[in-house]
């Protein structure tokens, strides 16, 4: 395997945990080889069962999905020993105890955030030889695109139009801007979305329309002034307004935490009772995959 050029791939399926790119060969001249991520392929799943009484069966709960955790285990060939000892010490980093993306280039390309787990396992089998076991999880079991979708909407407006006197010819034109965002999911399993609220508005209220009629509503019952920034995560549940003051308790959500359902699309309208030229709507997505 010696003599292979940098970026020489031998894999079908990229895999990349922090700065390390396993199935191909790096700058050093380091082969990183990887067996197929044991775990991605799908969480365990929790439900409870309530033995039914004097009947066959059982009554189940609700379904829901598990942490997943992932062993990623291969082989690393060195040029020499001292490209050994630094492939050793980025194998101990790339497991990092910190948020770290997991990314396996497939066709379409599908990422996950990942954590130390366990022991990381790296053994020595010659002096440009190693051996390792990674264990990481990913809270969040749902595994998303690479790329991310925004869309960003003002307020809803029309300008333009006919003018007062009229004058010949006369100009039918007008700007209506729709004050919505058409958020498309084209994965196997639902994503949520952040949404992303920029003042000046006063009271914002962000309407999430489902292709079935459903409407679902967040409203927030404080005005934003110019500059302020309110975050709005619908997975973690939380309401953060520049960066760092939780606003939970203003806000209201009456029919539930919007989500954005597989291989569906969810428009996302912003309304405010008070018109500002300068607010804007932004809603952020991945794509996601059980």
């Amino acid at each position: 395997m010696a003599g292979l050029a940098p970026g020489y791939r031998f894999t079908e399926h990229l895999i990349q945990l922090g700065d390390i790119t396993f199935g191909q060969v790096d700058e050093a001249g380091v082969h990183w080889h990887c067996e197929k991520p044991e775990g991605w392929e799908g969480p365990e799943t929790r439900m409870d069962l309530a033995q039914r009484e004097a009947d066959h069966g059982a009554w189940p709960s609700p379904a829901y999905l598990s942490e997943r955790v992932i062993t990623l285990s291969g082989k690393v060939f060195a040029p020499n020993r001292a490209a050994c000892d630094e492939a050793f010490e980025r194998l101990l980093a790339a497991a990092a105890l910190t948020d770290t993306v997991l990314a396996v280039h497939e066709t379409i390309p599908k990422q996950l955030v990942v954590r130390r787990s366990g022991k990381p396992l790296v053994q020595r089998l010659t002096g440009t030889v190693l051996e390792y076991s990674l264990l990481v999880t990913a809270a969040d079991p749902r595994r998303y695109a690479l790329d991310e979708q925004s869309g960003t909407t003002p307020l809803p407006s029309t300008t333009g139009g006919l003018v007062f006197p009229l004058a010949f010819p006369v100009s039918f034109s007008a700007v209506t801007v729709a004050g919505e965002i058409r958020a498309e999911n084209t994965g196997s399993f639902e994503t949520r979305p952040v949404l992303v609220i920029d003042g000046p508005v006063v009271a914002p209220t962000v309407f999430a329309q489902y292709d079935d009629g459903t409407v679902q509503r967040l409203a927030f019952s404080q005005a934003l002034a110019a500059g302020d920034r309110l975050v709005i995560d619908t997975d973690a549940h939380s309401v953060i307004l520049n960066g760092n003051a939780g606003r939970r308790r203003f806000l209201s959500v009456p029919s539930g935490w919007p989500v954005i359902p597989a291989r569906s699309a969810v428009r996302f309208q912003f309304r405010s009772d008070t018109y500002s030229p300068t607010a804007l709507l932004t809603a952020r997505w991945r794509s996601a995959w059980i």
